[in-house]
């Protein structure tokens, strides 16, 4: 299953109030998505939010096409909430509030995937899990 981290840059020194816009998030409708003609293209699995002094990261394990995961993300209720109230503690602005925008600022603020290791990989049970 692959991993997606994406960056926000932010102000320092607003932990708090970060936390509690992530702590609050509402859950997105579904975590099957589908392309521009409803047709099944992934599945969101997981997401986690990492912070540290300037620099805030979403990471999304999900299954599929990664542009039709961006556009489902840029329509859920929740997701569009998060980028409304993260925008008085963001260092530079993100054109979120349409989906264009949303998407376009996605692939911006994609980090280069270096590796991604999980035991979920292992060929066949009882396998060690690969190291790092």
């Amino acid at each position: 299953m692959p991993f997606a981290a994406i960056t926000y840059d932010v102000e320092p020194g607003h932990e708090k109030e970060l936390a509690e816009i992530f702590g609050n998030f509402q859950r997105v409708r579904g975590s099957s998505v589908t392309d521009a003609r409803g047709r099944a293209a992934g599945t969101i699995l997981a997401t986690a939010v990492f912070l540290r002094d300037d620099t805030l990261v979403r990471v999304i394990e999900y299954t599929g096409d990664l542009d039709a995961v961006a556009r489902h993300m840029a329509g859920q209720p929740g997701v569009r909430e998060v980028e409304r109230k993260l925008k008085p503690y963001l260092s530079r602005p993100r054109d979120t509030d349409t989906t264009e925008g949303f998407v376009a600022t996605f692939r911006r603020s994609l980090l280069t995937t270096v590796a991604e290791i999980s035991v979920r990989d292992r060929e066949e049970p009882g396998q060690e899990a690969p190291r790092t």
